[in-house]
């Protein structure tokens, strides 16, 4: 039995209470934290930093500004998901989170373009930088952690809390952002009160550090001899073996990915194209919140019982098939209900569905570049199409004149996205020490 058969320590799965989940996930909530308060605020962070006689530009610069971050994804997944593998998971969660925490510090405590000038400018723009980095690594050592220590008949639901992270966040930033809008006020919210946000989100990162540094270890070049090759070699391996399986897991990330990006759009799709009033549009996030915390952790469950392409393909094969009705009939009867609900079922599908993702795909890949792997995919295809959808969903809507655009835009990645995963191996009880993917 050789090393990459031989039964590996961290298979003897250590104690995982909730306060070592919430430790682990919290990295992803944060993501989706600082993701939610920056759309909320786009427009006092662009006038603080970016100011403009045209209010317009300086909102443009603000967007311009948020997307920089995704170009350093790709490179943070494979410099830390590389890491992961070779040094342990939990000294790159430690990086990770500590590098989150420094690029928000930075947004929320440098002072405006009035104060400083051009320096505003450098300063905002490297801590995003610096954040994008993070986060572009943080999801492959934590999910890999989390599939690694739990229970294997677990596996599912355990794992599943890295996508309920994600609308927990959501959720509570809305909630976080109505409150102190109604204490402080409009303007002071404007000029000012949207540092407290961010801050809010930085209060918790000593307590995600210090837990973190308390968890077991699962993987680690002390362990496993494969993981102790060099960044290259790691990115190496996993194009020559996996070349396939990475493939198909960049189009199931990329489905998944625009059915998230086409949620967070339903605010702009019910104000400007439906004409709905700015109140019902504003409360779209909180249906989307409510499926993000709700039916991932369904779909984990589910994804325990009957197996990880099941919950892949079907959920995704019914957004398919509902995407344009569904858009149809807000599109005929225009209304907060029947926003309020497509919203509410393409999220709730779309969640199932990325909850099995989450699982199957790390546990399809051997764990010496498990991380890496991961991380590398779903940081090259959350920029690509994260970062892009919106824009172009609104641009199809413009140039075409046909409302529809979103759903046929939508049905046509869950195409993609079904066949992808129809094509995924099965890895419901799998030897996370298997050498490749069956």
């Amino acid at each position: 039995m050789d090393a990459r058969t031989a039964p590996h320590p961290g298979a003897h799965h250590p104690t995982l209470d909730r306060k070592s989940v919430g430790a682990v996930v919290l990295g992803n909530a944060l993501e989706f934290y600082d993701f939610t308060v920056y759309a909320f605020f786009a427009k006092p962070i662009g006038e603080a930093f970016f100011p403009a006689n045209d209010p317009t530009h300086s909102l443009l610069a603000s967007l311009a500004l948020f997307g920089i971050g995704y170009v350093m994804r790709p490179i943070g997944g494979v410099l830390i998901g590389a890491f992961a593998d070779r040094a342990g998971r939990k000294p790159a969660m430690l990086i990770t989170i500590a590098l989150m925490a420094v690029g928000m510090l930075m947004l929320a405590a440098c002072p405006a373009y009035a104060t400083i000038g051009g320096w505003a400018q450098v300063i905002v723009i490297a801590g995003r930088l610096v954040q994008g980095l993070a986060l572009g690594g943080e999801v492959g050592p934590s999910t890999a952690f989390l599939l690694e220590a739990a229970p294997p008949e677990k596996r599912g639901f355990v794992t599943s809390w890295q996508i309920a992270s994600q609308g927990c966040a959501a959720l509570f930033a809305g909630i976080f952002a109505t409150a102190l809008a109604l204490v402080l006020g409009d303007q002071a919210m404007a000029q000012w009160g949207w540092r407290l946000m961010f801050a809010l989100g930085l209060c918790v990162v000593p307590v995600g550090l210090v837990i973190r540094s308390h968890l077991p270890e699962t993987a680690g070049a002390e362990e496993d001899p494969d993981a102790a090759a060099s960044t290259l070699a790691v990115v190496g391996r996993l194009l020559r073996e996996h070349g396939r399986l990475l493939g198909l897991t960049f189009l199931v990330i990329a489905a998944s990915t625009v059915s998230n990006a086409v949620g967070t759009n339903m605010p702009v799709f019910a104000g400007a194209t439906l004409g709905l009033s700015e109140t019902a549009a504003t409360a779209v996030p909180i249906a989307l919140g409510l499926a993000s915390v709700i039916f991932p952790l369904l779909g984990g469950w589910l994804a325990d019982r009957v197996g990880r392409r099941p919950v892949m393909i079907w959920p995704r094969a019914l957004i398919l098939i509902l995407a344009v009705p569904a858009f149809a009939w807000v599109v005929q009867a225009p209304s907060a209900a029947s926003v309020y609900a497509v919203t509410f079922l393409l999220s709730a599908l779309s969640s199932i569905n990325a909850a099995a993702v989450i699982v199957g795909i790390p546990e399809a890949l051997p764990r010496a570049v498990r991380s890496a792997g991961l991380s590398i995919v779903y940081a090259v295809s959350v920029s690509v199409f994260g970062g892009s959808t919106n824009y172009v969903v609104n641009w199809l809507i413009a140039t075409t004149g046909d409302r529809l655009a979103p759903a046929y835009y939508l049905a046509a990645f869950s195409l993609v996205g079904t066949v992808a995963a129809f094509l995924l191996p099965e890895t419901r009880g799998r030897d996370l020490d298997a050498d490749a993917e069956a």
